[in-house]
C-alpha cells in the first residue's frame, strides 16, 4: 500500500493549507454547492457552510479569487462528513452518529474546524436536566489514591486531584492526561481555563498556577504573613475578573484572604479578613475553608468552621471586595454547617447542619438583618448530638441544590406556589421540595466526597474509590 506521505489527499495542484483544494462555485448563479468527499458527492448551500464560522475549512472552501467550475475534493471519510454536515444543518448530531466512536467524530470535527459546534451540541450547560440524572459511566484514575478535589469547566472538561497527581478529561471524556505535581496531596483545586488550574494544599506552602497542557508550574503565589512562615492554602474561589485565596500561616497563628487580578498576572488587588490570633480567640483562629462569589450582591462569602470541646462552631462572612469592609457575619454556634453553598439564582445561602443533617437556607435579604435560618427538614434535629450531617456535601447548580448524605443524593427545588405567609413571623415563606437522585442500584454506596458540574453532566467522587462517576440525563447520552 502506498504510504500517506506519497499519496496527497487533494485532487487539485494548489491545495489549501489545511488540506482542501480551493475550487469555488460561481455564487452569482447558484446558492447550491457540491463537494466531493472521499468519492461521494454532497450538496448543500453557502448559508449552511457559513454556519461553521469564519475561520474554518468550510468558510475557506469557496473563498478564492480563482474561477473554475470543478468540484472541490476532500480526501476524508464521507460518512463522518455526513454527520458533521447534519450538525451544521440542525445543530445536533443525527441518530446514525451513535454507530461511531465519539472520539472519531471529535477528531474529524477538529479537522474541519467545527469542534466548537460539536461541544455546543453534546455538552451544553443548557442541556442539563437535573430530574433525569443517572450514573452513566465512570472515569478511572491511576494509582491507589482516592480523589481529594474536583473542578470543572463550563462545557464539561474535568480535572481531578488524587494524591500528588491531577488527571484531566476533555469535554468528551475520551481524552485523558495526568500531571504529577509537587504536592503530597491537593486539597483545593480550581479550573481557570480548560488547561490551567490553581492548586493548593493545607500542608504545602503556596498557591500554584499549573499549566496542565505543558505540565509545568506557571507561577507560585505566597502570602507574606507577619511571622514570615510559610502560607498554606485553605480555599480558592473566583469571579470573572478576580481570584480569591484563603491562606493560613504554617504556624497556624494568622490567616487572611488575598484577592488577585486574573487579567494582570495575578497581581494582588487587596487583602481582606486578616487575623492575627492571640490566646484563645477561636473566632479569629478559624480560616475560611470555602469561598463563594455572589454576582448579584457583588460580595464574597467566606466560611469556615472549627471543632472544639463544646462542639462545632463557625462563621460565615460577607465581604465587599471594593471597600474591603465586612458587610455581614453569621456566627454558627448551634447546628453549625457541615458544608455550605450559595445560589445566586435562588437568592439564598444553603447549608447542611452538622448535628441535624438537614438542609436550611437564608434569603439574601435576610443576610443584612436577622440572619435566621429556615430549616427544610426536621428542625427538632438541630440539637442532635449524633452529628448526622458530618461529612455531607452541598452544592448549588442552576435552580437546584444538590446534597449528599452518606452515599445518597438529594435534589432540592423551589416550588413556585405564590406568596405564603408564615403564621409566626408574618414573613413570606418559600417552599422547597426534595427528590432522590439515581436508580436503586446507584444508592447505598460509599460516602460522597465531591460534587462538580460541567456541561450537561454532574461529576461525583466517593470515599476510597479510585474513579469519578459521571451522571447525565439518559436522553442526552451519546
Amino acid at each position: 500500500m502506498q504510504s500517506s506521505k506519497n499519496m496527497p489527499p487533494f485532487s487539485q495542484s494548489k491545495p489549501l493549507s489545511n488540506g482542501v483544494s480551493k475550487n469555488p462555485h460561481d455564487f452569482t448563479r447558484t446558492n447550491v454547492v457540491t463537494i466531493d468527499v472521499g468519492g461521494q458527492l454532497f450538496q448543500t448551500t453557502v448559508q449552511t457552510l457559513t454556519l461553521a464560522g469564519s475561520n474554518t475549512l468550510f468558510s475557506n472552501l469557496f473563498n478564492s479569487s480563482e474561477q473554475n467550475s470543478s468540484i472541490p475534493f476532500i480526501d476524508r471519510d464521507p460518512e463522518l462528513f455526513s454527520i458533521l454536515l447534519s450538525l451544521l444543518r440542525t445543530g445536533n448530531l443525527p441518530s446514525k452518529a451513535k454507530t461511531f466512536e465519539i472520539q472519531d467524530i471529535v477528531f474529524e470535527a477538529k479537522f474541519y474546524g467545527v469542534e466548537h459546534l460539536l461541544v455546543q451540541s453534546q455538552s451544553n450547560p443548557s442541556q442539563f436536566e437535573p430530574f433525569d440524572l443517572e450514573k452513566s459511566m465512570i472515569l478511572p484514575l491511576s494509582g491507589r489514591d482516592s480523589p481529594s478535589a474536583i473542578t470543572t469547566t463550563p462545557y464539561g472538561s474535568v480535572h481531578v486531584s488524587h494524591g500528588s497527581k491531577i488527571t484531566s478529561f476533555d469535554w468528551s471524556l475520551q481524552r485523558k492526561s495526568t500531571t504529577l505535581t509537587q504536592f503530597t496531596a491537593i486539597d483545593s483545586l480550581l479550573a481557570l481555563s480548560s488547561n490551567v488550574v490553581a492548586a493548593g494544599a493545607t500542608d504545602f506552602s503556596g498557591l500554584q498556577i499549573i499549566d496542565l497542557e505543558m505540565g509545568h508550574v506557571r507561577q507560585t503565589i505566597n502570602w507574606e504573613n507577619v511571622t514570615k512562615s510559610g502560607s498554606t492554602v485553605q480555599a480558592i474561589g473566583t469571579s470573572p475578573e478576580l481570584l480569591f485565596t484563603s491562606f493560613e500561616s504554617s504556624r497556624r497563628n494568622s490567616n487572611s484572604i488575598l484577592v488577585y487580578d486574573l487579567n494582570d498576572s495575578f497581581k494582588v488587588v487587596s487583602e481582606i479578613g486578616h487575623n492575627e490570633i492571640f490566646g484563645a480567640d477561636l473566632d479569629s483562629a478559624i480560616p475560611s475553608t470555602k469561598l463563594n462569589w455572589i454576582p448579584s450582591l457583588k460580595l464574597l462569602m467566606a466560611s469556615g468552621s472549627h471543632s472544639g470541646p463544646s462542639g462545632v462552631s463557625g462563621n460565615i462572612k460577607f465581604w465587599d471586595i471594593r471597600s474591603g469592609n465586612l458587610v455581614s457575619e453569621i456566627k454558627e454556634k448551634v447546628d453549625c454547617f457541615s458544608d455550605i453553598t450559595v445560589s445566586d439564582t435562588l437568592s439564598a445561602v444553603f447549608k447542611i447542619g452538622t448535628n441535624s443533617g438537614e438542609v436550611s437556607y437564608i434569603d439574601f435579604r435576610s443576610i443584612l438583618s436577622d440572619n435566621s435560618w429556615n430549616c427544610l427538614g426536621d428542625s427538632r434535629k438541630v440539637m442532635n448530638v449524633k452529628k448526622e450531617g458530618y461529612g455531607c456535601k452541598i452544592e448549588s447548580h442552576g435552580n437546584q441544590v444538590f446534597c449528599s448524605k452518606e452515599g445518597e443524593l438529594e435534589l432540592w427545588s423551589e416550588v413556585l406556589m405564590g406568596s405564603l405567609r408564615n403564621a409566626k413571623n408574618g414573613k413570606e415563606e418559600r417552599v422547597f421540595k426534595k427528590n432522590m437522585l439515581g436508580r436503586s442500584k446507584d444508592l447505598g454506596q460509599n460516602r460522597i466526597t465531591n460534587l462538580g458540574f460541567g456541561g450537561n453532566k454532574m461529576f461525583v467522587t466517593r470515599k476510597d474509590q479510585q474513579f469519578v462517576e459521571v451522571w447525565q440525563s439518559s436522553v442526552r447520552r451519546f
